[in-house]
């Protein structure tokens, strides 16, 4: 059952595409679409990263719903988007994961320009209060400025990429620990071994269920890893019988939902921005009324724990 929210959602207004002059290595420009409330001051921000192959246009769901209820939301679309139509062959496509990472950063930097490139929004940004967020790849992708790590091939953590702007995150199905990866996977996607110990930033790690990725050997377990390895202040939610779409938040009539479920979106909607407002905005009452209803419901649609 869906928590009940009385917070009445804002006009949204939203810019895109805002331009960032990218460096020679990426070759595309970096693609930007930032959406805030319409009115409203000392707005706190976060910076969305898409799953593969999508782009700053997708997410609605919970993008949209972020911004109308306070904050700013920019989503970058990254090199792997189909929208820009890399192959495989393409010379940048074993790093874009990192690219992905640079993406974020860049945005972070250029917080300024893009704030000023939204009609009537000047001004009105915290800059001082930043919340990372993903789904899928781009969970991994907001993961490293939390603190996550890459393993190198002989086990050991490489670059620490973490950003101390960054106060908080919400990771939406975020894969698991490396040694479990299929032949597939750990032949051609060597950036998914993630090392969580070093993950100190608070966040919300979501997962599904019913996740069984084609990637890994394990099953949806896989998927809490993020919570299990890595250190105190983080929450996780499990969804009863979400799979990886977690109910349809890339869109709803996306053809990666595999698991439409309204009420299932509703409630990510509604505990995801409780917990932006606990995390950002130093009030944790909409996240307790959140989390008490959840855990009271007859019929709860996932469960919470936290450390």
């Amino acid at each position: 059952m869906p928590v009940p929210t009385t917070t009445r959602p804002a006009t949204v207004i939203s810019a895109r595409p805002v331009v960032l002059p990218s460096p020679p290595h990426r070759g595309e420009d970096l693609q930007v679409r930032v959406s805030a409330p319409a009115t409203g001051g000392d707005l706190p921000v976060v910076v969305f990263s898409h799953g593969f192959g999508w782009s700053m246009d997708g997410y609605a769901p919970l993008t949209d719903h972020w911004a109308a209820h306070g904050f700013v939301v920019v989503q970058s679309t990254h090199l792997d988007s189909r929208t820009l139509g890399l192959s495989a062959n393409d010379p940048r496509t074993p790093r874009i994961w990192r690219t992905r990472v640079e993406d974020l950063t860049r945005v972070l930097d250029e917080l300024p320009a893009l704030e000023a490139a939204v009609p009537g929004l000047r001004g009105r940004v915290d800059h001082s209060r930043i919340a990372v967020a993903g789904h899928s790849w781009g969970a991994q992708t907001a993961s490293t400025l939390l603190g996550a790590r890459v393993l190198d091939a002989d086990g050991t953590p490489g670059e620490d990429m973490s950003d101390s702007r960054v106060a908080a995150g919400v990771l939406l199905a975020l894969t698991g620990l490396g040694d479990s990866l299929t032949p597939f996977a750990a032949e051609h996607l060597p950036f998914m071994r993630p090392h969580f110990d070093t993950m100190t930033t608070p966040a919300l790690i979501v997962a599904g269920g019913n996740d069984q990725s084609h990637l890994s050997t394990r099953g949806p377990d896989w998927f809490t890893d993020p919570y299990t390895h890595s250190p105190g202040d983080k929450t996780l939610l499990t969804l009863h019988g979400a799979e990886h779409s977690l109910g349809g938040i890339p869109g709803r009539e996306a053809a990666e939902t595999t698991d439409e479920n309204p009420a299932r979106v509703a409630l990510l909607q509604q505990l995801t921005t409780a917990y932006l407002t606990h995390t950002l905005r130093n009030d944790p009452a909409p996240w307790k009324t959140a989390a008490a209803a959840l855990n009271q419901s007859p019929d709860p649609l996932g469960t919470l724990q936290s450390k």
